[in-house]
């Protein structure tokens, strides 16, 4: 079980400089533009969005998976994430154990992210045994996927925009 949180896709940015060039005044006439707008300008030209307004930016995406064992969905779901939060319960060397309970290893988790092409991983769910440190893990994940993390308590993740 996941989930994803895709952030709605933002406006595409308002080119200052071709306005200026069209001789629309600053002020309100840039925000009806910059908001999709058509505008009418005092000479009578009327002007579409369209000259002055680049294309949609995409939003962001997490993507945040339960005691998850890697499958195609889980890629799926996560393809270009700006963060996955994939449970990893287990180390490699308890990769049978893994499988047998439906968890998911370090390593697993760092697979999928890279198929997935994420640009980020944290690692979440982590077995008690590794609750002194799990350093292991992350080396572990780091190996198939460098950007990679472990999640603590009251941890606090930034998830910029790709541009």
């Amino acid at each position: 079980m996941g989930y994803a949180l895709r952030e709605h896709q933002r406006r595409g940015r308002f080119d200052v400089e071709k306005a200026r060039a069209a001789g629309i005044p600053e002020g309100p006439l840039w925000g009806k533009l910059s908001k999709g707008e058509p505008i009418e300008l005092a000479d009578g030209r009327q002007l579409t969005p369209d000259r002055f307004v680049g294309p949609k930016r995409p939003g962001r995406l997490v993507v945040f998976t339960g005691d998850t064992r890697p499958c195609a969905s889980v890629v799926d779901a996560a393809q270009g994430a700006d963060l996955l939060i994939h449970e990893a319960t287990f180390g490699e060397e308890e990769k049978d154990r893994a499988k047998e309970t439906g968890h998911a290893t370090a390593r697993e988790a760092a697979q999928v992210a890279l198929a997935a092409r994420a640009r980020r991983l944290v690692l979440s769910h982590v077995s008690a045994r590794y609750s002194l440190s799990a350093e292991e893990l992350v080396t572990e994940a780091r190996t198939v996927f460098p950007e990679t993390t472990v999640a603590k308590d009251g941890m606090t993740v930034e998830v910029p925009y790709s541009e």
